[in-house]
């Protein structure tokens, strides 16, 4: 992978190379017992964030096997996962392969990526519904309940997200900020059909005032996105987006 970026941050430098994914999976996707193993180097770059060298992303955020789990099947329409799982929240994911845009957004940077714990998700008709109980931005504190509701009929669906922590830590890391005691909400609604994906969101984040934990100040956070990807012949698509985001200091 290689960049060049104007308004970069302070200290950061205008064009930058990096290994973007050199990744492996091992995974069992039939039976009632299955796993999922990604592992390898990475780079997870996103916008109004400092440029961070593949091999400092791996050692400051999720190591070099950042989503591994297993997955129970005891019905068909069931399943349970336990492990380092990809988060619930968001219109994006977190690797580079995964996104119709390369960088991730200015409300990504509002999400946990990737959370340790355990999920279950059911689908029932043209609902699917996931519960979880995890460590909400990787602070191996587990204290946070994720869920998410998806209606999909056609090339349409619509999606509920929200996730909380129940408790409170002074905790950080990179991969574990302050947003680690907040909580947060998204509606996404996706529109695919042919060659077209389209995709705007809303998201709201919290994070109250609790000066016993380093919180001097509580903010909240409202944003809001839209996402378009057109795919062409022969393999190439043209992604783009909008967003816009926007805080306040929490009364």
């Amino acid at each position: 992978m290689a960049l060049w970026q104007g308004n970069h941050v302070l200290g950061d430098e205008p064009t930058q190379a990096a290994v973007s994914n050199g990744q492996v999976w091992i995974q069992k996707t039939d039976g009632w017992f299955q796993f999922y193993v990604q592992a390898g180097a990475y780079n997870i770059p996103a916008l109004a964030t400092p440029f961070l060298a593949t091999g400092k992303t791996i050692g400051d955020l999720y190591g070099p096997v950042p989503v591994g789990f297993v997955r129970l099947v005891p019905a068909k329409t069931i399943s349970i996962m336990i492990g380092a799982l990809p988060t619930l929240m968001g219109a994006e994911y977190t690797f580079t392969f995964e996104n119709m845009n390369i960088e991730r957004g200015l409300l990504w940077n509002q999400e946990n990526a990737i959370n340790r714990g355990i999920q279950v998700n059911q689908t029932v008709g043209k609902f699917t519904a996931s519960l979880s109980w995890n460590d909400g931005f990787y602070s191996n504190r587990y204290s946070w309940v994720s869920g998410s509701l998806t209606y999909a009929t056609g090339p349409h669906s619509v999606t509920l997200v929200g996730m909380g922590n129940l408790g409170h830590t002074a905790f950080q890391t990179l991969a574990t900020p302050v947003q680690n005691n907040g909580s947060m909400w998204a509606l996404i609604y996706t529109y695919t059909k042919g060659s077209w994906i389209v995709q705007p969101y809303f998201q709201y984040t919290d994070v109250p005032t609790n000066p016993k934990i380093g919180v001097v100040q509580g903010a909240s956070t409202r944003g809001g996105a839209i996402l378009v990807n057109h795919a062409f012949r022969h393999g190439f698509s043209l992604p783009g987006r909008l967003e816009y985001i926007s805080s306040s200091e929490r009364r």
